[in-house]
């Protein structure tokens, strides 16, 4: 690895013409979202919040379609700390409305319509503290909405005062009206009980149907959860995905070794049923539901998961019929690749990686990587969790053979967008399934406490 760095460095300028179209190189319509010349630094603050991003490429447009300020105006409960973004991904009305949820302490649901532009208010929390930090906005393959909590606690004894730690899925998100509108179809919210209680992020599913789940902590794991129905009694309707299922927690090697890499096992934490099993931790909240800790239950030698340092979202990527799950873990600045296939998992991409702006490992450039995102290219990008005008980027991994490193010439990470709004972060980074030459991020938390949906295109 270090003679490869020392390699690109006196030749950065050919691998970067090799590997990166320059952004005047497509024709209008054919620019691609790969099409970009690497950031060397993070842009400064902007005075323009609706405007707020520097891109690698100029040409990459930028639009405002949603703000807090707009919302509260218009009449729609909204608290902001706007997080993660999906469309409805299947169905025949496929890519029609965007979903965004509220990281709050008075959590909800909006809903933007991408033809008219509109976005109401579809579910709000009665009071503040009934819902908390929605953080997970994911589309079910089956056609429903989920989302769920950032928030959960340490007990060895089980988390009995906290009534949070859920799953949520929204089984009517594109029937659901404005929670303003008299006599309206009400969303229909449903708290899936069966899925362990921990602080969520992200969520995925394989191609097998198995969904993945972080606990968001120093010390967290990842879990999955298979459910017992199959995909015929889904989607027949005579059995729902969260009815009955199995969770089990990721274990490498013997679990005692936090970050660790290779082989790993998949440690069943419950029957499957849903039921816990005998010495994992059950808890009543405060609310008298009984659930499976899923935190503190596989902290116990018996169901001893591998540690991971804030395990934040999870994003799954299929190449060639090989399936990864990829994790990002903010307090390490690491992402790791898991190949489900072969189940080993590996570093994807740290502080290590070279930086394709200058050829040298990218050292502190990279902090605090949080979201992912994968375009129609099946490329990975990862966003920072930092400060908005000062050190607050999204990177692209440039995996030249989509093999889980990026240690093959030529291969690194690119500062691919910078944000400039002071005191937010960018959030939700979500490529449009149905246009390629379009995405969507969120500016979380700004000092102007307005929120906002920015719209990227392409030319």
């Amino acid at each position: 690895m270090k003679q490869f760095v020392l390699g690109l460095a006196a030749a950065s300028s050919i691998v970067l013409t090799a590997i990166l179209a320059s952004p005047g190189a497509s024709a209008v319509g054919n620019t691609r979202f790969s099409d970009f010349t690497p950031l060397p630094n993070s842009a400064g603050p902007t005075a323009n919040e609706a405007a707020p991003i520097t891109f690698g490429n100029p040409a990459f447009r930028q639009r405002s379609i949603a703000s807090v300020a707009e919302q509260i105006a218009d009449g729609e409960p909204n608290s902001g700390v706007w997080d993660m973004n999906t469309v409805n991904e299947t169905g025949p009305h496929k890519g029609s409305h965007l979903f965004t949820p509220f990281e709050s302490g008075q959590s909800g649901i909006q809903r933007t319509d991408l033809q008219t532009g509109e976005t109401d208010t579809i579910f709000y929390s009665p009071a503040p503290g009934d819902f908390v930090r929605w953080d997970a906005s994911f589309w079910t393959p089956w056609g429903t909405y989920v989302t769920a909590e950032e928030e959960w606690c340490d007990d060895p004894t089980g988390c009995k005062t906290n009534s949070y730690g859920r799953l949520f899925e929204l089984t009517n998100p594109l029937t659901a009206d404005s929670v303003t509108e008299t006599g309206g179809e009400k969303a229909e919210l449903q708290h899936r009980n069966v899925v362990p209680r921990v602080s969520h992020e992200g969520i995925q599913f394989d191609k097998q149907l198995n969904m993945y789940f972080i606990d968001e902590l120093n010390g967290g794991s990842l879990y999955k959860y298979t459910s017992a129905a199959s995909w015929g009694q889904i989607m027949s309707g005579r059995a729902g995905y969260f009815d009955a299922g199995q969770t089990s927690v990721l274990r490498v090697g013997d679990g005692n070794t936090p970050n660790a890499r290779g082989a790993y096992t998949w440690v069943p934490i419950t029957e499957p049923t849903g039921k816990a099993l005998p010495g994992a931790l059950v808890v009543t909240d405060p609310n008298g539901i009984t659930s499976v800790d899923g935190r503190n239950t596989t902290n116990l030698p018996q169901f001893k998961g591998t540690d991971y340092q804030r395990p934040e979202d999870l994003q799954i990527q299929t190449v060639n019929g090989v399936e990864r799950l990829y994790m990002a873990t903010t307090t390490t600045n690491e992402v790791y690749a898991l190949n489900l296939g072969v189940q080993r998992v590996s570093v994807f991409a740290n502080r290590s990686t070279t930086d394709l702006s200058s050829g040298n490992p990218v050292g502190t450039g990279l902090a605090s990587p949080d979201n992912l995102a994968l375009d129609h290219e099946n490329n990975i990008y990862v966003v920072e969790d930092r400060n908005g005008g000062v050190d607050n980027d999204i990177w692209f991994t440039r995996d030249l053979n989509h093999d889980g490193d990026l240690t093959d010439v030529g291969e690194g990470l690119g500062r691919w967008a910078s944000n400039g709004t002071p005191g937010s972060e960018f959030t939700g980074l979500y490529f449009d399934p149905t246009d390629k030459r379009r995405a969507w991020v969120n500016i979380q938390h700004p000092t102007s406490q307005n929120d906002r949906v920015i719209e990227i295109t392409t030319p």
